[in-house]
């Protein structure tokens, strides 16, 4: 099973539509994770209308109309691999203790907010990933999104990709 990882996709206010490499990706994609901050109903419904299956939760940026539609913590099986998506985990200092304990049940946490690539493992096992911004690099020196393979309940190859510049 092939996933497409994003967040922080802050449609159209710092992209009016995501790079054509990251459509590539949504439709290669068995399923797609989206950890929050949409900004625009109009961007979920664009993923929703072309991806194969769509998972994802608000952001601190996301209102009542996406609130109305998506949850705060998102909880899937993909494969076997339990998921749990959200948009905020709290400072860096101490994630994987604070995610471990909040999530206990979860093989793998899905995560956004700082636009900032994230991939680490807490004690016990639980694997916290954070795709970056396919459109707002902030101080990240490329746009990024993950890739994830997974399969018979195993998380394999995890890829982070890059696109130049800015969105």
């Amino acid at each position: 099973m092939q996933l497409l990882l994003i967040s922080d996709t802050h449609l159209p206010g710092r992209a009016k539509d995501l790079p054509p490499p990251v459509w590539e990706a949504v439709d290669a994609a068995d399923v797609v994770v989206h950890a929050g901050d949409w900004v625009s109903v109009a961007a979920l419904d664009a993923l929703e209308a072309r991806a194969a299956r769509l998972v994802g939760c608000y952001g601190n940026n996301d209102g009542p109309a996406l609130r109305a539609r998506l949850p705060e913590v998102a909880r899937v099986e993909l494969g076997g691999v339990r998921f749990a998506v959200v948009h905020e985990t709290g400072g860096k200092e101490g994630r994987e203790r604070r995610c471990a304990a909040a999530y206990p049940a979860v093989d793998v946490l899905v995560f956004g907010h700082s636009h900032i690539p994230w991939d680490s493992t807490a004690p016990g096992g639980l694997r916290l990933l954070n795709p970056g911004s396919p459109t707002d690099r902030r101080r990240m020196p490329t746009c990024t999104w993950m890739t994830v393979e997974v399969d018979a309940g195993v998380l394999g190859a995890v890829r982070l990709h890059h696109l130049g510049g800015g969105g």
